[in-house]
């Protein structure tokens, strides 16, 4: 028995993607937390993993030989790898000392877990989303009060019953902070809050917040729950499956006392004893005590004993997830637990036909590392996963497991075998709890060379190449048609949409399976895309793919009316500020140099966009401070007070509705006060960021900066410049210049010349102590507080500026278990489109769905039968020349009935019927390769031996849209 500890103290930095999913007070109860674990086979090392990856505090790992179990001071108990015996044992004085307690094991290709909490255990936390905070319009006096949000809020999240409480309003005093109040949606979107008949009126501001409820679960001990279970399902039609499974499982316990072992792989005799065995298990129970009348499916028990002795790293991986996941609810009480059991299959990875089963022969142990495996798939098999070549794109989080996954599998481990790693990204400290082959010496090093290093660790016999080169269309000589013809197989773990649909583009060019994954919180998905077989990969809905939202330039500048809104201004304040005036002060430096002694309008037309920071040059802490206070004031004061002298709150538009009213929410200014922390906190950040630019020391005393502000005078406040009406934008920086101001411009510029050029500053998400999300997060939540908009915190402030996607180790895990799953239906050999699954899971929530994916997509070329999909190909035979486009378009047509009227090559056009004759036959005369060279100035890469060209035809409704067209030449 060994004991792992870890530093109580949470590295926020370390767990800073986990902490989006989890919250704070989740991660210190988890840090504080004591978990035992027994069994350290491949299930139980997968739960221990992630574990430590999640922090777990204390962690006892137990092997599964004799102990005492009278000294369980952990708070949660989890056993794999365990006999029933022992189960029932350690399950009842569990249940008996209030202790959580698990159970999680694997037989071949399916799983059990089972959780028991306690008769009264409470979730503080039970979903996964954020609370709702929405910004208050109004809310009338009365009884009941009528609350009305802002019109951009879908009051459709709000629901009858939700609790709410409140904030920041002005007037109605009374409603911030108070206790929960229960709220009704109304038809048109308002919502009665209670009595505020007694309350002060309502000015203004203010946001309403969603206050979580917990909720509390009752769960049975284990001897109740084998004959009364509830099992975890997406459907009643699930429902009779998972509980033949459990009796599966309870017939093995069954057949394993009593024979000291499980079945041997695929012995019929072994498994008609199990099944047996089923028929006379004691019937199981309704909820309500009742027997269950339902028939056992005795195929389903026979296959499962026939690949129950196997052992699968990926059955493991997805197990050993939601294991790990279960644990964490226990101990943070965040999330609702599995109620009570989940039954996982994959049988679906056997092969349908009953005649290429493995034999009992072919499964028999080899006294090696994949015995476990070749218990279910047969020795051929493993040779066959041997021999793979695969390309991994990606080395991240799931790129980690993906590869474990393939040195446990085998894949690509024989002598003509490899699996190549492409990611061009180095390691920084944040992928380290959950990018687990990376360890805190190898940050800043390469990806997928530290990947590559610590995968042949885990499997001598695996050739690894890591490739440090993106793929995309700037690396198409190096991912060209040669490397690609070596390849059996793409797996793919990215973190961005374009990237996927690159990748997934390349492998439909060259005909090859992908296996694709992606989470996003405790949610993650693992997808299949097969040539001919399966659809390719597909954009996901509307909405959910965009990858950084763009806003209208007036509506970040004078109207924002959500925290998104006002980090998108904040980030471009960063931009413009600290680089974007560092660029371009640097790039014309040199200008700038000759016209120090020049009188005349090209020297304001030079400085125009940089007069913010050319005024004068920093030369001290203090200077950069008297920068940052009067930035402040012009921005968060001067700045909406020139903008309400053109649109005063009360002004009415020619229709007679008020100007700001409906989206618009009038700004008020703010006045500097050294004693709120966000003032101070800007004019911090500000000032440090302004002296690094400057390249100037810094200073973090806040004391210190709280007594220099104090004794500064406040900038006088600058005239009020005049804003168009037309499109409301605020005029230039620029004003009047005579004489006297130009001569102070050129001493200016004498001083600047003779300084060293700034220092841009690249804004980084990830380094806590540069200042660049504090500035952020500061100059956000002041602009929020100008226009009475819900501020998010400097964690929030953070995942939304910086595009942070939330992450967590079990879930990574999970989906890494999937694509393995579907890898072993690929690598198998021809499988019909019933055979592969679709996943997606959502731990949080307790969803676990797999699905068929959906067959090609067909274009039929009408009137006739013949069916067209982007796997098609239109081959030039070996042996024979390659077609002119004369020719090929006569083949088009005599074959498919095709009278093409426009052909090109991506945007080049190749042939158009509307040219004259003359224009056409001097294209008809060329070959197809010909004629991509003379349009687009070169010939196809070397080796390239598919041309996609997209083709209109005539007769085709305005609506078809066809597939492209594949031309392939003869290898």
């Amino acid at each position: 028995m060994g004991v792992l500890e870890t530093d109580k103290l949470l590295d926020e930095q370390l767990y800073s993607r986990q902490l989006y999913v989890l919250d704070l007070p989740a991660m210190q109860r988890i840090r504080g937390a004591k978990v035992l674990l027994s069994g350290l086979q491949g299930l139980g090392a997968e739960v221990a993993k992630n574990l430590v990856l999640m922090g777990v505090g204390s962690l006892t790992l137990h092997d599964p030989h004799p102990t005492c179990w009278s000294d369980l001071a952990a708070q949660v108990v989890v056993l794999t790898a365990s006999k029933l015996e022992e189960q029932l044992k350690v399950g009842a004085l569990c249940h008996k000392l209030k202790i959580c307690f698990l159970v999680a094991d694997t037989r071949g290709l399916v799983g059990q877990l089972f959780c028991d909490f306690g008769e009264d255990f409470t979730v503080q936390d039970p979903t996964e989303a954020e609370p709702l905070t929405a910004a208050i319009q109004h809310i009338s006096q009365g009884s009941p009060g009528i609350l009305t949000l802002r019109k951009e809020v879908d009051v459709r999240y709000f629901r009858d019953g939700d609790l709410v409480t409140f904030s920041g309003i002005e007037g109605m005093v009374e409603l911030n902070g108070c206790d929960p109040r229960p709220i009704r949606v109304q038809e048109d979107g308002t919502l009665e809050i209670g009595n505020t008949a007694t309350f002060s009126p309502y000015l203004r501001g203010g946001a309403v917040t969603e206050v979580k409820r917990s909720k509390t679960v009752s769960h049975k001990p284990l001897d109740v729950a084998l004959l009364q279970p509830r099992v975890v399902v997406q459907g009643s039609e699930e429902t009779h499956r998972a509980r033949c499974l459990h009796q599966a499982f309870r017939a093995l316990h069954e057949f394993q006392s009593l024979h000291g072992r499980l079945p041997q792989p695929w012995d019929p005799a072994d498994a008609e004893k199990v099944v047996g065995l089923a028929r006379s298990l004691e019937p199981l129970k309704g909820t309500e005590g009742e027997p269950l009348e339902e028939l056992l499916d005795e195929a389903l028990v026979q296959t499962v004993a026939l690949s129950s002795a196997g052992a699968l790293s990926p059955m493991a991986a997805m197990l050993g997830a939601v294991a790990a996941q279960e644990v964490l609810k226990a101990i943070s009480r965040k999330f609702m637990p599995l109620d009570q059991w989940l039954y996982f299959d994959a049988l679906d990875c056997l092969p349908e036909d009953g005649e290429s089963l493995p034999t009992p022969e072919d499964c028999a142990p080899r006294r090696c590392r994949y015995d476990g495996q070749i218990a279910v798939f047969g020795a051929g098999f493993q040779e066959k996963l041997s021999r793979q070549h695969y390309l991994l794109v990606g080395a991240g989080a799931i790129g980690c497991e993906l590869l474990k996954g393939f040195a446990l599998m085998g894949l690509g481990a024989g002598d003509s075998g490899s699996v190549t790693v492409a990611d061009m990204d180095h390691i920084e400290r944040s992928n380290l709890s959950r990018q687990f082959l990376f360890r805190t010496q190898d940050i800043g090093r390469p990806k997928a060379e530290v990947a590559a290093e610590a995968t042949r660790r885990l499997n001598s016999h695996l050739q690894v190449t890591p490739l440090t080169h993106p793929l995309d269309p700037t690396t198409e000589h190096i991912y060209e048609d040669n490397f690609f013809s070596h390849v059996d197989g793409v797996a793919a773990a990215l973190d961005s949409f374009q990237a996927r649909h690159y990748v997934a583009a390349r492998c439909t060019h060259y005909l090859k399976p992908l296996l694709e994954a992606g989470t996003q919180g405790t949610s993650g998905h693992a997808y299949v895309f097969v040539p001919h077989v399966t659809d390719v990969y597909r954009a996901p809905p509307s909405g959910l793919a965009a990858e950084g939202a763009t806003y209208p330039v007036c509506t970040l500048r004078y109207f924002p009316s959500s925290v998104e809104h006002t980090l998108q201004w904040a980030r471009d304040e960063f931009e413009g500020l600290f680089r974007l005036s560092a660029e371009t002060i640097n790039r014309h430096q040199e200008a700038l140099a000759s016209l120090a002694e020049t009188d005349g309008p090209q020297v304001l037309t030079l400085l125009e966009e940089v007069l913010g920071v050319l005024r004068q040059r920093a030369q001290t802490w203090k200077d950069c401070v008297v920068w940052a206070l009067g930035h402040w004031q012009r921005r968060f004061h001067y700045g909406i007070r020139q903008l309400l002298s053109h649109f005063p709150p009360d002004k009415v538009l020619e229709d007679g509705n008020l100007f700001w009213s409906g989206g618009k929410q009038c700004p008020k200014p703010l006045d500097f006060d050294v004693s709120q922390d966000t003032h101070l906190l800007y004019v911090l950040a500000a000032a440090n960021l302004y002296a690094q630019m400057h390249r100037l020391p810094g200073s973090r005393d806040q004391t210190a900066l709280r007594e220099l502000l104090e004794s500064l005078l406040l900038p006088v406040p600058q005239a009020l410049a005049p804003i168009s009406p037309s499109d409301l934008e605020l005029a230039g920086a620029s004003a009047e210049f005579g004489p006297e101001q130009l001569k102070k411009l050129h001493q200016v510029l004498k001083v600047w010349n003779r300084s060293p050029p700034l220092e841009p500053l690249k804004f980084q998400k990830d380094n806590d102590s540069n200042f660049h999300v504090d500035f952020v997060a500061a100059a956000a939540s002041l602009r929020a507080q100008n226009y009475g908009i819900p501020p998010a915190n400097r964690s929030q402030s953070k995942r939304i500026v910086g595009q942070i996607i939330p992450a967590i180790a079990t879930t990574t895990a999970a989906v890494a278990g999937l694509v393995g799953l579907e890898l072993y239906k690929v690598v198998g050999g021809p499988r019909p489109l019933r055979a592969f699954r679709h996943s997606y899971l959502h731990l949080a929530e307790n969803r676990f769905e797999r699905w068929e994916p959906c067959a090609p997509a067909v274009q039929k070329l009408h009137p006739l039968t013949w069916t067209w999909t982007c796997w098609n190909r239109l081959e030039v035979p070996a042996g024979q020349p390659e077609k002119t486009l004369k020719l090929l378009l006569a083949y088009l047509e005599e074959q498919f009935g095709l009278r093409v009227r426009m052909l090109l090559f991506g945007k080049a056009l190749l042939y158009s019927a509307r040219w004259s004759p003359e224009k056409q036959a001097q294209r008809l005369a060329l070959r197809v390769t010909e004629l991509v060279q003379q349009v687009t100035g070169r010939m196809p890469q070397p080796g390239q031996r598919v041309l996609v060209l997209e083709l209109s035809c005539e007769g085709e409704e305005e609506d078809t849209t066809f597939p492209p067209l594949h031309y392939q030449l003869a290898v």
